[in-house]
């Protein structure tokens, strides 16, 4: 077994592969990940069988938790996308608060119909209502669009069932339910700062004079098209939440009472999002004339874009296994509790440095996890729902050009670089330094 110092070095040098491959090379996460992970087995000396099975330990045993909640989320956004029930939402929104709170109104939007949604489809199914209002009332689109994304990838990093929330709760072991309860604490204060408060100090609100003409090219506002109601929209959405959240609740009923059996196996992640599919199925299928091949079809075309994601998640997870099996885990854990650092703010500034590394929410996520749990030990009073928050409080910042997210706000609102950078990139600094200090206001309480 190596020393200390020597362990720490090889987690560094397979840090920096992961930055190199996936920054400069463009290779693709998953393989970044594996090379990483094969990295930290070699250089820390273990048996090549050992490694390759806690590899395969590793990938089972979070994809044996996650692989159906993500195959169900999945479908559950891809009935929202396709019945315009974001669009509803949104419609509903604008209509409720007028054009000219429009930046609230896209803030509430993307909160809500974030959830079940991954951050690009929200937006991108959401930019034509922005591009029609901002036609019909010359706001600026920064003004609009910002808030938006902000707001997506508050939901993305902070709530499950989004894949990378779920991947570190269940990493952490902490309770979904909690988790789900904190986020909603912490993520709508956030997407409320740094979205349509912030943008008022950053942007004006009237249109450039560019902007017309990029409008004039790519707005259409002539189709239509039959949406669900408000009401089952919200229902479809807040179904899954709201039985995982009753879950936590159970445990101040007797543990022997039917009453805490029927809740703890409603509230079960894997269950809840069935339940949800089974009415979305309904309440934006059926009930709207969809036939059942129609919703086979939407249900085939929400799987392929999974496939990375999983791919992404499974390696993480064989990434912390030989961190563990191999004592690099136990190394860093010495290391960072000798720092006297916060350990909600250490799990913080990992996520915040690994998604700027990296351009990746979910791998910064997943990445920070596995390098903060063997620390937790040294901390059993801090909760592992608030460390959870802090990953994806930090992994919310510093979106920028190494975020193909960056990218797709930035093109869909027609702007120059420096005004994304400027405007949603110092967004996304703002939102993780507002989730910070909130989850650790919120860590005092509970």
């Amino acid at each position: 077994m190596h020393s200390g110092p020597t362990l720490l070095l090889v987690l560094f040098c397979a840090i920096i592969l992961i930055v190199f491959l996936i920054v400069k090379v463009r290779v693709h996460a998953f393989l970044a990940l594996t090379a990483a992970s094969f990295v930290v087995g070699i250089g820390s000396g273990m048996p090549l069988a050992q490694m390759a099975s806690s590899y395969e330990k590793g990938v089972g045993g979070t994809l044996g938790f996650l692989a159906t909640i993500i195959g169900l989320g999945g479908i559950l956004g891809k009935m929202l996308e396709e019945s315009g029930g974001a669009e509803r939402i949104a419609k509903t929104l604008l209509s409720a608060l007028g054009k000219e709170r429009a930046s609230w109104a896209m803030m509430l939007v993307g909160f809500i119909a974030g959830i079940p949604v991954f951050f690009e489809v929200g937006f991108v199914l959401l930019i034509p209502l922005i591009y029609v209002v901002a036609k019909e009332t010359r706001i600026n689109l920064l003004y609009l669009g910002v808030p938006l994304a902000v707001s997506l990838m508050a939901v993305h990093c902070m709530l499950p069932p989004h894949p990378a929330a779920m991947a570190i709760t269940g990493m952490l072991g902490a309770d979904v339910g909690k988790v789900i309860v904190y986020g909603l604490i912490v993520a709508l204060p956030t997407a409320i700062i740094a979205g349509p408060l912030w943008v008022k100090l950053v942007c004006k609100r009237e249109a450039p004079d560019a902007q017309e003409a990029f409008l004039d090219e790519h707005c259409d506002d002539s189709t239509t098209r039959d949406l669900p109601g408000l009401g089952l929209t919200l229902l479809t959405i807040l179904l899954p939440l709201l039985l995982m959240v009753g879950k936590s609740f159970a445990a101040s009923l007797p543990p022997d009472s039917g009453a805490f059996s029927v809740i703890s196996f409603l509230g079960t992640p894997l269950i809840a999002l069935s339940i949800a599919v089974v009415f979305a199925y309904w309440a934006l299928g059926l009930r709207r004339g969809l036939s059942m091949s129609d919703l086979l079809a939407h249900t085939q075309k929400s799987f392929p874009p999974l496939a990375s994601i999983l791919l992404i998640i499974g390696a993480g997870g064989a990434f912390n296994g030989i961190l563990i099996d191999s004592g690099v885990g136990n190394a860093l854990a010495g290391s960072l509790t000798q720092l006297n650092m916060n350990p909600i703010v250490l799990a913080w500034l990992v996520a915040g440095l690994m998604h700027f590394a990296v351009g990746s929410a979910t791998v910064a996520m997943i990445s920070a996890a596995g390098m903060v749990m063997p620390m937790l030990g040294a901390h059993p009073t801090v909760s592992k729902e608030i460390i959870c928050i802090a990953i994806g409080a930090g992994a919310i910042g510093w979106t920028h050009v190494t975020d193909s997210a960056f990218w797709v706000v930035k093109e869909y609102l027609g702007v120059s670089l420096a005004d994304a950078l400027k405007t949603f990139t110092s967004a996304t600094v703002l939102a993780s330094l507002v989730a910070l200090g909130l989850t650790l206001l919120l860590s005092h309480l509970v």
